[in-house]
């Protein structure tokens, strides 16, 4: 079994694929450790099959090829290379050559210290600055931001992470880039370091602008799986507590306005303050109907609501 797994996303990169594999061999080889290099192929509709059936047949003891039906997307193409890698340690890199495989040896020298994840940071990046580094820059922030996990760089694909800390959730959309987030929520050791990045020599960029807002809406789904999948009644309740506060509110304000002869009945805060308490009772609903299926999701799949990172005990 290899003690190290390879994981590139491949879309549309002919050009890329001969020159990605020399230049991981070259930064694998002084390590002196067992490696595969899992390449996935999403949907290209270049050479890139071609290429990737020749760079096979050129080394197949260390290269392994997946081939999508069509383009599902990066973070498919992750999961899927995730789920087939067999090493103990496992790095993301991109097929475009603007990662440097030059700084797997560095990733992994880091993780030795005693880390689970060690992410990639850009610091010197050689992309357009408006239309790549400044809503980057904007998203980096902001998830920093939300979920409290602070990295400079949350869309470097180039990462190094320990296998445990990749078990136990799913990838969907575009959330390949919040795997850190979902590694600290089971108590990973995260930490950062800078990396190369090269200008793109072959190719085109496959992400634009439109990607920012993936981001934010995923943003949204991710912060709710942290911090209320196994008590969404906290959300769902608090909100219709405080909407029916706000209702209450409302209509008493409307009573005592009554003693001084001003009629309630005309008022558009009538229908506001009644609509903040149904709303209010709504949410509450809601809250338990979605703490019901929590637990349904968790008993039926039994997924566990803590995780270990190790147990001492006699044999």
């Amino acid at each position: 079994m290899p003690e190290l797994s390879l994981v590139v996303p491949v879309y549309n990169e002919e050009e890329n694929i001969p020159l990605l594999f020399d230049a991981v061999q070259n930064a694998i080889a002084p390590l002196n450790q067992t490696w595969e290099l899992i390449l996935v192929n999403d949907g290209s509709s270049d050479g890139s099959a071609r290429a990737l059936e020749s760079l096979f047949q050129r080394d197949p003891l260390h290269v392994r090829v997946i081939e999508f039906r069509r383009n599902f997307g990066q973070t498919a193409a992750i999961a899927a290379g995730i789920d087939h890698a067999r090493g103990d340690v496992i790095v993301l890199l991109d097929a475009d050559l603007q990662n440097d495989p030059a700084d797997i040896p560095n990733l992994l020298a880091k993780l030795n210290e005693g880390y689970d994840l060690v992410s990639g940071w850009r610091r010197n990046r050689k992309d357009n600055a408006i239309t790549r580094n400044l809503p980057s820059h904007a998203a980096n922030w902001l998830i920093s931001t939300v979920t409290g996990v602070h990295l400079h760089d949350y869309g470097c694909t180039l990462k190094a992470y320990r296998r445990e800390v990749l078990a136990g959730f799913k990838l969907y959309g575009e959330m390949h880039r919040f795997i850190p987030v979902f590694a600290h929520a089971v108590g990973a050791r995260i930490t950062e370091m800078e990396v190369n990045h090269h200008a793109r020599k072959f190719g085109k960029a496959k992400y634009g602008l439109e990607r920012t807002l993936k981001v934010v809406l995923d943003l949204f789904t991710v912060k709710f799986l942290l911090d209320y999948s196994s008590k969404p009644i906290y959300l769902f309740g608090g909100a219709g507590l405080a909407l029916a506060f706000l209702g209450v509110i409302d209509l008493l304000y409307l009573f005592l306005r009554r003693f001084w002869d001003i009629p309630a009945a005309n008022s558009p805060l009538l229908l506001v303050g009644v609509m903040f308490v149904i709303m209010g009772f709504q949410s509450v609903l809601m809250g338990l109907i979605a703490e019901l299926l929590a637990r349904t999701y968790h008993e039926s799949q039994q997924k566990p609501t803590y995780h270990i990172r190790s147990i001492l005990e006699s044999k």
